[in-house]
């Protein structure tokens, strides 16, 4: 049954500093469930990253937004100004390491930053809200807990509310004791929890009555952290709300204006993280993306598809970011299916596991899929173990040879310093890197230590002395905050100068794939590095080197059909049941051969076939 909401109102804000041209799911999500739920309800969504992209200058919001620790310290000057000075050194030191930030000048940022704050807390009329939510994921703590004290300075009514990926259970009651701006929080999914909030103060303003919302925490409530309070069924939850995010584009200048990339949801969690028996999760060990979820969901295929075109016809916009940590399996096939079948050039962009097939790879190329993240991680089977990320390096190779053959830019991460990683996991990813030189290179990651990840709760298993908050909090943070509140972004003693010797071959080897990559891509007509065009009974393979000397093969009969049935990689036992009129030592000879010239790649006596077609 519906509620009804009188006259209230509520505000919900996205603080600096996501991305910019993307409008916040959160608020989208938060706001068409209220509205849905709560009929008469008056919800406006503020996304203020928006309006200081554009007063401060879009490059330069965005140079700042990428780095984590640049974009909290402009914050933390302005809310601890006596530390200014020391924040001032922090922030000339982070940005010594990029050019794009060299030139700034902290002291007029900072006075940009918060002259365009002021403005945006004098314009609005807080009384008239009965709450005001944050929604606070990363890069987003430090601004949103300035702009929670402004708020309260200058009005009584709002209820000071925080929720979002950067809210841990664990360290709910002591962030609520640490900042006395945040008057209750939410801990996971944020819709119900809100809901409820929301008919209390039909009621009442009172906080002290609040212990029966699951999920929402206050100084005095603080074991309603351990109960979640998620909806269920996500065919619950109506397609986000953006317009509050187009009207505020629509009121800048021409010349401001641009074409924003829509956010989407098709699941919420992760379906590699189920739980298992005894109450043991799996998942991946540096993973900490799901704490605010309990379990997997996803939505009918139906519906997404359904959303995703009354989105993009609704704003005008054929961009479209899914913000799922995975994509669902079960229903890739029908949901992008479907997609391709509305007919529109969408250009859009998901994260998904290696696990993806290159017959699912093609669908989503052809719902118009022109980006992905592939949850790669690792090119050494024996460190992917460790990470229980469930995959091997050669399905890896696979799912990066299928993007590259179907056009898919992967940009895709390879992590380095893992805790407990050894020689065997480098020189294993030193093999793979040779032989994924015609692949688009991957991005190297350090790995950070990610509050209530299971390297976190398990870190003696891993190696690790101890775990502590990250030392960049001592400089945003007085200490006596540090040492009470547990932060999202952890340290740890142990290994890290190993480590970090230890991988410096790796750094290398992909600065080389990097530079060699994009020489063979200078020109639109290069086409890829390793390919075949296929001439029924023999194809040419075709493999281009830096010094512009192409060096051709061609495989004839049986080769050519071993060479294009490993197109997926295949076991040695599934080669010669495919080839029975073939003895195994010929065929062993063949493959032998094909991984010398780096045509193909062994592992484990499973083979993989490198070349994409041309087309």
């Amino acid at each position: 049954m519906k509620k009804k909401a009188g006259d209230q109102h509520i505000a919900l804000i996205s603080a600096p500093w996501p991305v910019f041209n993307r409008p916040s799911i959160q608020l989208g999500a938060l706001s068409a469930y209220l509205k849905k739920q709560i009929p008469g309800l008056g919800v406006t969504s503020h996304h203020f990253f928006l309006q200081l992209a554009e007063t401060i200058g879009y490059e330069l919001y965005k140079n700042l937004s990428e780095r984590t620790w640049i974009a909290e310290s402009v914050y933390a000057a302005l809310l601890y100004p006596q530390n200014f000075n020391e924040i001032e050194k922090f922030f000339r030191k982070q940005t010594r390491a990029g050019a794009k930030n060299r030139s700034l000048k902290f002291d007029e940022l900072v006075g940009k930053v918060e002259k365009a704050s002021a403005a945006f807390v004098s314009r609005n009329n807080w009384d008239r809200y009965s709450l005001v939510g944050f929604s606070i994921c990363l890069c987003q703590l430090t601004s949103s807990l300035y702009l929670m004290r402004e708020i309260k300075a200058r009005c009584i009514r709002p209820v000071m509310l925080a929720g979002g990926s950067l809210i841990v259970a664990s360290s709910a009651k002591t962030m609520l004791q640490a900042f006395p701006q945040i008057d209750a929080v939410i801990v996971g999914e944020g819709e119900k929890p809100l809901a409820s909030l929301v008919e209390h103060f039909n009621q009442t303003n009172d906080l002290t009555d609040l212990l029966q919302i699951d999920g929402l925490v206050t100084a005095k409530s603080h074991k309603n952290a351990l109960r979640f309070s998620q909806i269920p069924d996500l065919s619950e939850i109506p397609a986000p709300d953006y317009q509050d995010y187009f009207d505020l584009l629509n009121s800048f200048a021409p010349e401001k204006r641009f074409f924003p990339i829509l956010s989407a949801e098709i699941s919420r969690g992760c379906w590699w993280q189920a739980r298992k028996g005894h109450g043991e999760k799996q998942g991946c060990a540096f993973c900490n993306l799901n704490l605010q979820w309990k379990g997997y969901r996803s939505k009918n295929p139906e519906q997404v598809i359904s959303e995703i075109n009354g989105l993009t016809s609704r704003h005008g916009i054929l961009s479209v970011a899914f913000t799922d940590n995975v994509i669902p399996p079960k229903q890739t096939e029908q949901i992008f299916e479907g997609l391709a079948s509305s007919k529109k050039g969408f250009q859009l962009f998901c994260e998904l596991r290696a696990s993806l097939t290159k017959r699912q790879l093609a669908v989503l190329r052809q719902a118009g899929v022109s980006e992905v993240q592939v949850g790669i991680e690792a090119l050494s089977t024996s460190l992917l173990k460790k990470i229980n990320k469930g995959t091997t390096a050669i399905e890896n190779l696979e799912i990066m040879k299928h993007c590259e053959a179907l056009s898919i830019n992967d940009s895709s991460n390879l992590m380095i310093c893992f805790p407990g990683s050894d020689q065997r996991d480098v020189d294993e990813t030193l093999r793979a890197i040779e032989y994924a030189q015609s692949f688009r290179p991957l991005k190297i990651v350090y790995f950070w230590l990610g509050l209530e990840s299971p390297v976190y709760r398990n870190y003696h298993d891993f190696g690790l002395k101890t775990v502590l908050n990250h030392p960049n909090y001592r400089v945003l943070f007085p200490g006596n905050i540090v040492d009470k509140v547990a932060f999202i972004i952890q340290d740890y003693r142990g290994q890290k100068s190993y480590q970090k010797k230890l991988w410096r071959p790796v750094k290398k080897a992909v600065s080389s794939w990097k530079k060699n990559y994009e020489k063979l891509h200078k020109t639109p007509l290069s086409g890829p590095i390793l390919s075949y065009r296929d001439g029924r009974d023999f194809i040419i393979i075709r493999q281009r080197r830096i010094n512009g000397n192409s060096q051709n093969h061609r495989l004839m009969g049986t080769s050519r059909a071993i060479y294009l049935f490993c197109d997926k990689n295949r076991s040695i036992r599934e080669i010669t049941g495919k080839f029975p009129m073939v003895s195994e030592q010929k065929i062993t000879a063949f493959l032998k051969m094909m991984t010398q010239k780096k045509l193909m790649f062994e592992e484990n006596g499973n083979y993989l076939s490198l070349a994409v077609q041309e087309r």
